[in-house]
């Protein structure tokens, strides 16, 4: 038990590691594997994939996986997180910055992540610059990648590797169900439960503005004053665009700021069948048979028909 729970937690520092030296500290609070800290299981019992906890505006996704397979073969799994490359988010420093993408998979117990040996060159060089990793050591055929850049990588392609039933009691021939989700943006919810800067930022009571003032960090200050004369004042986070000016006056939980969330979360489902090789084989030998028997029958016909002709004739 000790060294299952060690193994997750180096897991865990090492995707962590990897992905700040790749990709750069401010988009920490994006990371798809900061799900394991609240989430053993990133699928709930309702279908709900942990992502949209965080991630809360709907954005739809794509997911294209053969409809089936063969045991211990290589195979890919593409999930499609489009969006408009224009549009940019705002970081957790306050500064514009490209979306970034992430994605994660849920793959039958027993499919897992391809071994580099096995993945083709073809496909390494679509991923470079990808980093997939197994979202736990007791979840090894759940994976999850970024974030990334989303001009470049908006097709997110996960090398799998199939099980062989002959060597694992536990893995049937049967359909399997497939989930993935894909997210493009930050989240506006970190795992701990705050907010982040992309949200829209209400009032904390109605009244008027009578001042509204920046700190060094860009962050603005705005007071409200209520009729009875009670003063409150609420920051609203750097790099968003006030919808409000001094003088104005406003109602409790009105927004004071443009919704700055350009990205959102999606989930798709598919269906994966690990194919028995002799079903194919039998399959085709089927089809065999019915193909000469047709082509039998065809010369008989025409035997039959050339024997009648001549009889005829006599």
């Amino acid at each position: 038990m000790a060294t299952n729970k060690f193994l997750k937690s180096l897991l865990f520092a090492s995707t962590i590691a990897v992905n700040l030296f790749s990709f750069g500290i401010q988009d920490s609070s994006a990371y798809p594997v900061f799900a394991q800290q609240n989430y053993s299981n990133p699928r709930a019992a309702n279908g709900k994939l942990a992502c949209a906890n965080c991630h809360l505006n709907q954005k739809a996704i794509e997911i294209e996986a053969p409809q089936s397979v063969l045991p211990n073969s290589v195979f890919e799994v593409e999930v499609k997180v489009p969006y408009d490359t224009t549009k940019q988010q705002i970081g957790a420093n306050g500064k514009s910055a490209d979306l970034n993408v992430g994605g994660i998979v849920i793959l039958p117990e027993g499919f897992k992540l391809a071994p580099k040996s096995q993945i083709p060159a073809e496909v390494k060089a679509k991923n470079k610059g990808v980093f997939i990793s197994p979202y736990s050591s007791e979840f090894d055929n759940i994976l999850v990648v970024g974030p990334i850049a989303g001009k470049t990588h908006q097709e997110l392609i996960f090398p799998v590797v199939a099980p062989d039933p002959e060597k694992d009691s536990n893995v049937k021939y049967l359909a399997y169900p497939l989930y993935a989700g894909g997210n493009r943006g930050r989240g506006q919810v970190y795992p701990t439960g705050e907010k982040s800067n992309m949200n829209v930022f209400g009032a904390t009571q109605s009244g008027q503005i009578t001042e509204i003032s920046t700190s060094e960090k860009g962050e603005s200050n705005i007071v409200i004053v209520s009729s009875d004369g009670t003063k409150t004042s609420q920051v609203v986070p750097a790099g968003l665009q006030l919808t409000v000016k001094q003088g104005d006056t406003v109602k409790t939980e009105q927004g004071l700021n443009i919704d700055p969330n350009v990205g959102g979360f999606g989930q798709e489902e598919s269906e994966i069948v690990l194919q028995n090789p002799i079903r194919i084989v039998g399959y085709l030998a089927f089809c065999f048979c019915v193909l000469l028997t047709q082509i039998l029958l065809v010369l008989k016909k025409k035997q039959f028909e050339k024997v009648q002709a001549a009889e005829l004739n006599f």
